[in-house]
């Protein structure tokens, strides 16, 4: 096998079962961000982050967990142009907004399987870095390769994979809340056959006095197999099984002593390719995700005597897809990628409202297809320029066909500079409520176009001193249209309730800045300005909705800024962390009144810190064992991300892990 072939080899096993590679060991402090890691999500290709026209993120899911961080969400507050927004307590509703975008404008992909429901929405409450390798954020329009749902980026999660002699390991942490974490995992393997398996257990009583508790189990586990240099195949799954009580109404007033929500889910991702020679590539994907879930709110109290008071769901929805693509390589640095999508939604909810004047029955019974149709060309085509361009059809049941496309250039200079920009257009299918609905003052409209977006952005980096300090920057500018609306006032009976009537823009700066000090010790920062203005809304809009003509978007905010320090010392046996978190005022709506109010929500400045002390050493003996804390909100600042529900106070946890 000739030099070349053995890179090319490589690279397709890299890509195929998730193993990051590295141009140094350098990792940033705070982000867990390797500089030029090989990321995968941006061109469903093998490629160094530094080539790539778009803007990606890399958080370490090692690095994560040696900073207490067992949450996808937290995790991702780490990266700039991302903005995270949870309820209240843990396990209630969590929300990602990327640049400006909504929060059902990002894709989510857990090996490739896409885990939002039809239409986009994602709650990210459940999500654990437990036995994750690595997460991949994608910034900007990413259609082409991904449909529906990709407007203002991807999110992918990658399962670890087992290599070498086999290892154990097992923690307990505990803390504020009656919170306790049980995690263990096991991993090994050769080059031929590899094999990852983890477990986790989070449970806390949660932040108010009664009602509150939440209980999130994970099971996970990878295998890969390579019979030979030109094959390889890969199968994940992930189990997630959650259960969160929550005393609060619609305003935020803690009013229930019986309501929670169940949730189950089941992903399975089968990948594989064969490298036919040294010309074309052939790969396969098999996805699945199996959500159930259900809402229980049976009357309680004396209060529930008039009106609506009880209501009780039961729901599943599954997502099947297959992906087949070529990978045609007819010169030198040069990729055509042409693939072929099909995935099959289907959604099953029951539901029984209950009042005074007796029960209401409603369903949703529904299906669609969706084919999608692909073409990438990736390319260097002078020295040090990296050229990606793309086009997509997809064509479905509902909305029938639409065309999606993607630019974009990359640059590097000799004296460790680079420039890039791209361009793309993006969309988000209808929700099937939206498109099926039939139920009083809620009825789907069949006739909805999807979402659309027209986004570009550019940058510059510039790396100093053997890459010992990085400093970039990012202008981008989105234009979000066809933005479907709940309208109450139609105009005859039986008319949908669901129309494309908003449109708005998102523009900012994106500044990031990344110093390695001395040995261990890592500084940076980033900000991000936003602005967000609506440019059209619905005609029977009342002053407190969602999208008003000329304010800005909900619940983002203007100016972000996060400032972050990390020391290793010791031979590596302590580390200390700090990180410092500015989030400028946001809009919100309030519900506690009707018709409901615009208001802002008040800036707030959050610290956390964390600490590892490794007292027993692989190197010096058999067995790791470490210690590890990390104290949310070191100066128990009283903020709320959501009107009416304040966020959690501080909250400390410590505990240990072991492994041989």
């Amino acid at each position: 096998m000739n030099g070349k072939r053995c890179v090319l080899v490589a690279a397709i096993a890299a890509a195929a079962v998730g193993v990051p590679g590295r141009s140094e060991t350098q990792q940033t402090a705070d982000t867990a961000t390797v500089l030029n890691p090989v990321v995968v999500t941006a061109t469903k290709l093998p490629l160094r982050s530094n080539l790539l026209p778009s803007s990606v993120s890399v958080l370490e899911g090692r690095e994560l967990r040696a900073r207490g961080i067992s949450s996808v969400h937290e995790a991702l507050r780490t990266a700039a142009g991302l903005d995270v927004v949870q309820t209240s307590s843990s396990g209630s509703a969590t929300s990602l907004f990327v640049r400006g975008g909504e929060s059902d404008y990002v894709k989510v992909l857990l090996d490739g399987v896409p885990i939002n429901l039809p239409g986009g929405a994602i709650d990210f409450a459940d999500l654990t870095v437990d036995n994750i390798d690595r997460i991949e954020v994608v910034r900007g329009p990413t259609s082409v390769l991904y449909g529906s749902d990709a407007v203002a980026g991807v999110v992918q999660l990658f399962t670890a994979r087992g290599k070498g002699p086999t290892t154990v390991n097992a923690g307990m942490r505990g803390g504020t809340y009656g919170s306790i974490i049980v995690d263990g995992d096991v991993a090994g393997g050769s080059e031929e056959l590899g094999y990852s398996l983890g477990f986790s257990r989070a449970a806390t009583d949660g932040m108010y006095e009664f009602n509150n508790q939440y209980d999130n189990l994970v099971v996970s586990g990878l295998a890969s197999y390579l019979p030979d240099w030109r094959t390889d195949t890969r199968v994940s799954f992930r189990y997630n099984d959650s259960e969160y009580h929550y005393p609060t109404d619609g305003t935020g007033q803690v009013v229930d002593r019986n309501a929670y929500q169940l949730r189950d889910r089941v992903t399975v991702s089968l990948e594989g390719g064969r490298l036919f020679s040294d010309l074309i590539e052939g790969r396969f994907s098999l996805l699945f995700d199996d959500l159930n879930s259900g809402i229980n709110d049976e009357p309680d109290g004396s209060a529930d005597t008039v009106g609506f008071f009880g209501y009780v769901s039961d729901g599943r929805i599954l997502r099947r897809s297959a992906d087949l693509r070529a990978n045609i390589h007819p010169v030198q640095s040069t990729t055509l990628t042409a693939g072929f999508q099909i995935e099959d939604e289907d959604e099953r909810t029951f539901s029984v409202s209950s009042s005074e004047f007796g029960n209401t029955h409603d369903s949703l019974i529904v299906n669609r297809l969706n084919l999608g149709y692909y073409v990438q060309l990736q390319s260097e085509p002078v020295a040090g320029a990296t050229l990606v361009a793309g086009l997509r059809l997809d064509d479905n049941d509902a909305f029938g066909s639409f065309l999606t496309y993607r630019g974009g250039l990359n640059y590097r200079f000799a004296f460790g500079a680079s420039v890039r920009a791209s361009v793309g257009k993006a969309f988000k299918e209808p929700t099937f409520l939206e498109n099926y609905a039939n139920a009083p003052f809620m009825i789907g409209n069949r006739d909805l176009v999807p979402e659309r977006s027209i986004s570009w952005e550019a940058g510059a980096e510039q790396r100093l001193w053997d890459e010992r300090l990085v400093i970039g920057a990012t202008y981008f500018d989105q234009q979000f249209r066809d933005i479907i609306q709940y309208t109450f006032a139609t105009e005859n009976p039986g008319d949908p309730n669901f129309m494309n009537v908003a449109a708005a823009d998102a523009s900012g700066v994106e500044l990031s800045l990344r110093a390695t000090v001395a040995a261990g010790f890592t500084l940076g920062g980033d900000y991000t300005y936003l602005n967000t203005v609506v440019t059209a809304e619905s005609s029977d809009s009342e002053p407190g909705d969602a999208f008003i003509a000329g304010e800005r978007l909900l619940r983002r905010p203007t100016n972000h800024v996060s400032a972050f320090g990390q020391y290793r010392f010791l031979r590596n046996r302590v580390l200390l962390g700090l990180r410092i978190d500015h989030v400028g005022d946001r809009d919100d709506r309030d519900f506690s009144q009707f018709p409901t109010s615009r208001v802002t929500l008040e800036s707030y400045t959050r610290v956390d810190a964390n600490a590892e002390l490794k007292i027993v050493s692989r190197h010096s003996a058999f067995l790791d064992v470490t210690l590890t804390g990390r104290v949310e909100n070191v100066f128990n600042k009283q903020y709320q991300e959501v009107v009416g529900f304040p966020a959690r106070g501080r909250m400390v946890v410590v505990g240990g892990r072991a492994g041989f």
